[in-house]
């Protein structure tokens, strides 16, 4: 049965919709107000929300670093070229920012103080993305957008860089790849230590950082077999944290692999833990923590595993270059690269102007391999000479070819041969450049042949 409306409570509806539009439409005119600048100061959004804006280049982070308490929204910009975001040091930040692209960072109820930012981009802190925001009462945003910086200092720039160059071959304490030595049991078991440990490293000169290391180097020490032997490694844990050892590239039962806890028992802190396995395929391979490797790779648990030799292609002609049948190694170069954690963009742990030169004679022939431990691509440029890929991953390639910039993606491994027919310094680095040079001078993944003239 219908139930007829009293028309008293009819005309107190009809009255509540019309206040309503009343107060809609004035909501709408403040807020058409406001968006036209009619009511809010400059730096300043409706509702009394502040506003800045903060800039993030390769490798810099610049703009309004200065606020004022309360809420401010701050538009963050990448004016770079590559992938950046903002964070908050032990706290949240920014999406990834693509290049040309922006997000809003809303920060509310700021007290007076300072906040350390970064990018969390693997490297990029290293290369210089850090700053500290303060917060003071009253202060006054000052809006410096990209267009209103002051002109770099030109002559500054020019004498960093090359006051960078110049310091090169630079002096730090540690060096990493040295080769283990091993001992020798009575049944010819090649018996290696390992001990994991957190210790103070030297990245660049007077740059320390605390380095997760095997055996206090970075890469960690060099492990060398012939093919047959039967290999055990025992890995002391001095860590605060649990760990385990991968080999990288490496034949090995399922129960040596080195995942915690599919394939054993993690390594606690404070425990040991035995790997015995039987070195039964050439390997160019490597060794790092799978355990929190996000943490304890990054930061300096690698280090190259190699059993036997990469056969070189001598006496075929690849390319219209014969390559010589009696042919000598003159120099066998482990080149380990890295780009994130405390170690940054380097090359066997260290940063240019510590990187270490390798000298060689006019003439020689030069094997390198290329190791990528890092998170991102690098392809490796060497000035004048070309590079005859004759392995990969520690396969040897039925068709090696010749390249002069070879990019060595994460976890691969690239083996290289090197004629240096020409005297002089010749510069090899990592092709992307912001991995080699920023505003204080060439940095990070740089190092050189120098070849004698005899």
């Amino acid at each position: 049965m219908a139930v007829k409306d009293d028309p008293f409570i009819s005309v107190i509806r009809l009255s509540i919709v019309a206040v309503i539009v009343v107060l809609s439409f004035w909501a709408l005119f403040a807020i058409v107000n406001n968006e036209s600048g009619g009511s809010v100061a400059a730096g300043e959004a409706a509702g009394g929300i502040s506003t800045a804006t903060i800039e993030l280049s390769e490798f810099a982070i610049e703009g309004d670093l200065t606020l004022p308490t309360g809420d401010v929204d701050v538009t963050v910009v990448n004016v770079g070229g590559v992938d950046h975001d903002l964070t908050i040091r032990g706290s949240f930040g920014t999406q990834l920012i693509s290049a040309g692209q922006s997000e809003v960072l809303e920060l509310r109820d700021l007290q007076p103080g300072t906040i350390e930012v970064y990018c969390s981009v693997p490297g990029h802190e290293g290369a210089g993305m850090v700053g500290t925001i303060t917060v003071a009462e009253g202060a006054v945003v000052a809006g410096g957008g990209h267009g209103e910086h002051e002109d770099p200092d030109w002559e500054a720039l020019d004498q960093a860089m090359i006051d960078s160059i110049l310091a090169f071959p630079a002096e730090t304490e540690g060096l990493g790849n040295q080769l283990l030595e091993p001992t020798i049991l009575a049944d010819g078991t090649k018996e290696f230590e390992l001990t994991a440990e957190i210790v103070e490293w030297e990245v660049e000169p007077g740059k320390f950082v605390e380095a997760w290391t095997y055996n206090g180097m970075v890469p960690g020490p060099a492990i060398k077999v012939d093919l047959g032997d039967k290999v055990k490694v025992i890995v002391h844990n001095k860590l605060p944290m649990g760990t385990d050892v991968h080999w990288h590239g490496v034949d090995t039962p399922n129960n040596m692999d080195g995942v915690a806890p599919l394939t054993q028992p993690l390594i606690r802190s404070g425990e040991d833990y035995v790997y015995e396995f039987v070195a039964d395929a050439p390997a160019i391979g490597m060794y790092h923590a799978h355990h929190h490797a996000q943490m304890q790779v990054t930061n300096g648990m690698f280090a190259i595993f190699q059993i036997g030799d990469m056969p070189i292609p001598y006496g075929q002609t690849i390319g219209g270059v014969e390559i010589p049948a009696d042919l000598e190694v003159a120099l066998d170069i482990p080149m380990v690269v890295n780009d994130a954690g405390v170690i940054g963009y380097s090359i066997n742990g260290k940063s240019f102007p510590a990187t270490q030169p390798y000298v060689v004679n006019k003439g020689d022939w030069i094997v390198a391999t290329y190791y990528n431990e890092g998170l991102q691509i690098h392809p490796m440029h060497l000035h004048q000479f070309g590079q005859l890929v004759f392995a990969k991953d520690g396969f040897p390639l039925d068709n090696p070819y010749w390249a002069d910039t070879i990019n060595v993606a994460p976890g691969e491994r690239y083996s290289v041969l090197i004629h240096a027919e020409d005297a002089g310094a010749w510069v090899w680095h990592c092709h992307i450049l912001t991995h080699v040079e920023r505003e204080e001078g060439m940095f990070g993944m740089v190092t050189a042949v120098i070849v004698q003239d005899n």
